[in-house]
């Protein structure tokens, strides 16, 4: 029985590697290099529009509640989020 939990286990942990880069992306997150893209859905009261260029001319947008602050990251693949009040963009 031990076996068949652990076995179990593996396989979420192995199917939630390969299924969340893609669950990760911002909300309404777009990327262009020839300009500044539109979201990819509209804002809503109580939200803003985040907006980055980062150095290899990828200007990216992606929307996130009012209270919370836009973050970035350029280290490790221009990756981009919604931070929260209590931890900012850690």
């Amino acid at each position: 029985m031990p076996k068949m939990i652990v076995a179990a286990l593996l396989a979420i942990s192995i199917a939630t590697v390969t299924v969340a880069p893609a669950a990760i992306a911002a909300e309404g997150e777009a990327s262009s290099k020839t300009g500044w893209p539109k979201p990819t859905r509209s804002l809503l009261p109580g939200e803003k529009l985040c907006r980055y260029k980062f150095s290899d001319g990828v200007r990216k947008v992606w929307i996130c509640d009012k209270a919370v602050p836009c973050c970035e990251w350029e280290a490790i693949g221009n990756y981009v989020k919604c931070g929260t009040t209590i931890t900012g963009c850690l």
